[in-house]
């Protein structure tokens, strides 16, 4: 039904072939969603993966470290949109002489500086939002990588550490090559989430101030403003061409990785 409605006009009567995806690689918002959506990707997947492999070989050397891990894991449980009103109080910025009750702001007037619209600077806002993904996600990526490093046989560890290789060298030789397919498969079931992402922006800035993402420019084009099925539909499409090889990789890497294992 959407690949049919993307080739049809905005009620979804008339034929207009391609004209859709013409208008949507000239519109020049629609460009600024993938620039968005591109950054999102490069940042959040590799940050999300990099901090949950650097906790789960940290926390797995401290007594406490499962509570570390559990309240690492804790905002994987919020809703997207419950996680962004929370961080809209983080990034909450008063009138000047007002006291500042968000904590950045309150950390930044602390430290001598002055308050900023964190949301509403150019460019950088992007990565403000980003942060609530990390937060969420990092959770997830700790918890399947320390599962992984479990998985890696003593005996190889002792080995390397009777051969007078470092803490270093054994992460970076030893452990990271032989959970490589499990740091992949977290970094890309990540990418596809980053690809969709909608709810973060649509509560943080509803696309405004150049933080618009593919997703929240196809609902508005589907469902405000009296609604454009074709145009929303083909942004739609796009969405979802480019999550499907990532998509497919990762299925195959994990059919492969369980047939390894049998």
């Amino acid at each position: 039904e959407t690949i049919w409605l993307s080739f049809h006009d905005k009620d979804g009567e008339n034929f207009v072939g391609l004209n859709n995806y013409i208008w949507a690689f000239k519109d020049s918002q629609f460009r600024q969603s993938i620039f968005n959506n591109l950054i999102w990707l490069l940042v959040v997947p590799a940050a999300c993966t990099a901090m949950g492999l650097l906790i789960a070989v940290l926390t797995d050397r401290l007594w406490w470290g499962n509570l570390a891990k559990s309240l690492i894991f804790m905002p994987l449980a919020i809703s997207f949109v419950g996680a962004s009103v929370i961080w809209k109080f983080v990034y909450d910025y008063r009138g000047e002489g007002q006291e500042q009750i968000g904590i950045l702001n309150a950390i930044v007037e602390y430290f001598g500086g002055s308050p900023q619209v964190w949301i509403a600077l150019p460019f950088w806002n992007n990565f403000f939002l980003m942060a609530i993904l990390i937060w969420i996600q990092t959770g997830f990526a700790t918890v399947i990588l320390a599962a992984a490093l479990r998985g890696i046989p003593e005996d190889t560890l002792e080995a390397a550490v009777i051969d007078g290789a470092g803490p270093f060298k054994i992460f970076t030789r030893i452990m990271v090559p032989q959970i490589m397919g499990t740091i992949i498969v977290v970094w890309t079931t990540i990418t596809v989430l980053v690809l969709k992402v909608f709810d973060i922006v649509l509560t943080m800035t509803n696309g405004q101030w150049d933080t618009q993402v593919l997703a929240n420019l196809m609902f508005d084009w589907m469902f405000r403003g009296g609604g454009d099925f074709g145009r929303g539909a083909a942004i739609a499409i796009v969405i979802m061409l480019a999550v499907l090889p990532i998509m497919i990789w990762n299925i195959r890497q994990a059919n492969a990785e369980r047939s390894q294992g049998h």
